[in-house]
């Protein structure tokens, strides 16, 4: 077993490391989100801090720019925002794990006594169809893992679920192991809730939630955490609609494996967000990150991009901090402070009050930090719009609707490959508000409503553009700062 897993993880990484040179000169390349040194990613995985180092996993078909036989891939960073790429973690090379439509999915990352633990879902084929369990790989120095003799650790409980029976999430509370798993019963989205002694002996506990027509058929990557005094369901459902992340907010009570929610919200507004995973780090930060990308059965889409033509697809969002709004029990979604260290040239806009339109020129390409703060009590304004690289085959529209409290962002007209228009409203109980923009080669990311609201969508500009046009409509819109940095890793 162990031969044949390495076997098949040097084969990969030899494909991978030389096409990666080759990869790198592609123009759509991000300038400081993760990505892969080549071929297809999506979901993070075994998102955790091991020895001091933050690790980042994730799903890899390294033959291609399209989804297949998924493997995991490896990086590590000292701050989230600079990756350094590891050789591949795993690969699809066991009985419970060679589906070529299938192989090594989406799970989570324990430190058990200095081992770092992956467990994910295994996924193979038989002749009543596909099959998924969860399964285990192990670790001494977090780069070489080995899987486990005994895998599969869980077998599918057909009762509670059926063949939809995927993405572990394990975490520890007191002496007992937990991890929760997406599934669907009846066409309705459920997480279950097993609990083990040593991670690999499991016993099914409960449904830890389900939805009952409301939320989606099918719950993809759940992830349960605390933050604050309040527990956190956090998971991708399909069949909601233009809903793909959310989360649900209430108590957890450990005797009955049971979890009440009375709060519920969307993770990221945005059209490019999908099956985000947390971690705790050392200075007690829950973090998340998602995969910054959507799937072909979801309703807006209609490609991935010309990246696929330079052999790569697929990079992960600004990573954000999460913190319970205590004034609406809604969940804040934060940049991470560490990107601020990457801020390099300052473009200290001079604009108090803003009449009709003004251009602002960004002098580092796409790649900037936008931060501004209104003030909502002077502004007159029914909107300000914000036009992003806009040049003479289109622009991508933030929409600040003040007057009916939204945010829309439309990029209808913004590249050939996108469309689509996405809004959400905003408390703006403040007599302020802070907007702030993350612009990447390919991405926009917006922050605002005290970063209640995060949006998140991808663009491909055809051609490179650092035009900025900012326009207040029907009145003035009054600022307290406008600053814009350009973002170097």
């Amino acid at each position: 077993m162990a031969n044949n897993h390495k076997e098949k993880l040097e084969q990969a990484q030899k494909y991978v490391d030389s096409i990666k040179n080759q990869v790198a000169l592609s123009k759509y390349r991000q300038g400081y989100h993760f990505m892969a040194p080549a071929s297809w990613i999506n979901d993070p995985n075994g998102f955790i801090q091991y020895k001091g180092k933050y690790h980042l996993f994730y799903q890899y078909n390294p033959y291609d720019s399209k989804w297949a036989s998924m493997h995991w891939g490896h990086a590590e960073s000292e701050d989230l925002i600079k990756w350094n790429h590891l050789p591949i973690a795993l690969a699809p090379s066991e009985f419970y794990d060679d589906d070529d439509d299938g192989g090594c999915f989406s799970g989570s990352a324990v430190d058990d006594n200095g081992v770092l633990i992956l467990m994910y879902t295994g996924t193979t084929n038989n002749e009543e169809g596909t099959v998924q369990v969860q399964c285990i790989a192990t670790s001494n120095d977090g780069v070489n893992f080995e899987k486990f003799e005994g895998n599969p650790v869980i077998l599918p409980n057909f009762i509670e679920g059926n063949r939809d029976f995927r993405d572990p999430k394990v975490w520890k509370e007191g002496d007992l192991w937990y991890v929760v798993i997406g599934t669907t019963k009846n066409n309705e989205g459920r997480a279950l809730l097993y609990s083990s002694c040593d991670l690999r002996q499991w016993n099914f506990v409960s449904v830890l939630a389900e939805s009952h027509g409301e939320l989606g058929s099918m719950w993809e990557c759940p992830d349960f955490f605390r933050v604050g005094d309040k527990h956190v369901l956090m998971f991708s459902p399909i069949g909601l609609g233009t809903t793909i992340t959310m989360y649900l907010i209430g108590d957890m009570d450990y005797s009955t494996g049971k979890f009440t929610w009375t709060e519920k919200g969307k993770v990221d507004f945005g059209f490019d967000f999908y099956a985000p995973q947390s971690l705790v780090d050392d200075k007690g930060r829950r973090i998340v990150v998602g995969w910054a990308n959507s799937w072909p059965w979801m309703e807006w889409f209609s490609d991935f991009g010309p990246n696929m033509e330079d052999k790569w697809n697929g990079a992960m969002s600004l990573p954000r901090e999460v913190k319970l709004d205590e004034k609406t029990g809604k969940l804040k979604f934060i940049p991470v402070e560490e990107i601020k260290n990457y801020r390099k040239e300052e473009n200290k806009v001079e604009l108090s009050i803003l009449n009709g339109s003004k251009d602002i020129k960004i002098s580092h390409r796409n790649r900037y930090e936008m931060l501004f703060n209104i003030d909502l009590k002077s502004t007159t304004a029914k909107e300000l719009i914000i036009k992003l690289r806009e040049n003479k085959n289109g622009v991508a529209i933030i929409k600040l609707d003040i007057e009916n409290k939204q945010l829309i962002f439309d990029r209808n007209n913004c590249d050939g490959y996108n469309k689509g228009i996405k809004s959400c409203d905003l408390d703006l109980f403040e007599d302020t508000l802070s907007v702030n923009i993350f612009s990447d080669n390919i991405s926009i990311e917006v922050f605002t409503d005290d970063n209640k609201v995060a949006m998140s969508n991808n663009i491909y500009p055809l051609e490179c553009s650092n035009k900025v046009n900012l326009e207040a409509v029907d009145g003035n819109v009054v600022f307290n700062s406008f600053d814009i940095w350009t973002i170097e890793v």
